[in-house]
């Protein structure tokens, strides 16, 4: 198991990134928050196995209205115990 700290922009805000991210971890079985940060950038950390986060990101990436122009990616510290996959 690994968890990730992800920093997503471009067209990112109002077009449906945090629903079909919730809804890419739920069907992968995935854990951690999604969050629209100030500055018009997606905040996410996601916790599972590397293929299915993959798999999520690309998922949220072919997003009919989402535009992601860069990705930053950070590997941050497993959250034990952390059931759901949750919109802060």
């Amino acid at each position: 198991m690994i968890r990730y700290y992800f920093r997503f922009t471009g067209r990112v805000q109002g077009v449906g990134f945090r629903w079909t991210a919730t809804r890419a971890a739920d069907m992968l079985g995935l854990t951690g928050w999604v969050y629209n940060s100030w500055d018009g950038s997606v905040e996410m950390e996601v916790q599972g196995d590397e293929e299915s986060i993959a798999e999520m990101i690309q998922t949220i990436d072919r997003g009919r209205f989402i535009q992601i122009d860069n990705i930053e990616k950070k590997t941050i510290p497993v959250v034990e115990d952390e059931r759901y996959f949750d919109v802060k």
